[in-house]
């Protein structure tokens, strides 16, 4: 198990080293969220450091991910978002053969499609195990919603054909996103038609925003045994 766990941290790694080449001094740049993007934050603070990369500037997509920024040393931009990023590198829960995927699973969404928004270049990073024929294959959809009146947007998500669950925290309480929010994690199955239901979602009052990312991945760097390999979204 040790080495299994191992191996998939490696291959985290050599995903964000391969994003992290791609950024250059004077950037402006995203740092995502999650157990991958973590690793490219690390990376550019090596580089800076190491003399490498000079007058970078992040622009952290969560709380957690600003902590670990600041830790390290990175200059941060301001949260109010003051000019739009040269690059982001984020992870992804799933991610299909369109490089459109699915994020949300640390909880970070809505800050996570801000920052897609004014992004350059979105790159996505993670290891094979992510790739998925249909969004909603592998991984539940994550919504996030607010808690005012919340129970009917689980009854429209159900009436959508989702197995919804409240997700939790640690110690059994409400998960709270950073800006207050509860998520509803939503077994669709595999989705067929992912534009027409982020459609239905976005019309829907109480719904803050929802994990399906369309259309914004421009690279998709993925890791596994066979090395790495970089994606690229046709124009």
């Amino acid at each position: 198990m040790a080495d299994t766990v191992d191996t998939e941290i490696q291959y985290k790694i050599a995903a964000a080293r391969e994003a992290v080449s791609l950024v250059e001094s004077g950037m402006l740049v995203g740092l995502g969220t999650g157990s991958t993007a973590i690793w490219a934050t690390r990376c550019i603070a090596e580089l800076i450091h190491a003399g490498e990369l000079h007058h970078i500037t992040g622009f952290a997509t969560s709380r957690a991910t600003a902590v670990e920024a600041q830790r390290l040393g990175i200059p941060l931009m301001d949260d109010d978002l003051p000019g739009d990023l040269d690059l982001t590198i984020d992870g992804a829960d799933e991610v299909d053969p369109h490089l459109d995927v699915i994020k949300g699973g640390g909880g970070a969404l809505l800050r996570e499609k801000i920052v897609a928004q004014v992004s350059r270049r979105y790159i996505i990073v993670v290891d094979e195990t992510k790739l998925s024929p249909l969004l909603g294959t592998r991984f539940a959809l994550p919504v996030e919603v607010l808690m005012f009146g919340w129970q009917s947007q689980r009854r429209f998500l159900e009436q959508l054909g989702a197995k919804v669950t409240l997700r939790k925290a640690g110690h059994g309480e409400d998960f709270k996103t950073d800006s207050g929010n509860i998520i509803l994690d939503c077994a669709f199955g595999p989705i067929s038609t992912p534009k027409e239901l982020a459609n239905q979602l976005a019309w829907r009052a109480g719904i803050v925003e929802h994990g399906l990312f369309l259309g914004m991945a421009t690279d998709v760097i993925v890791a596994g045994p066979h090395g790495v390999q970089r994606l690229q979204r046709n124009k």
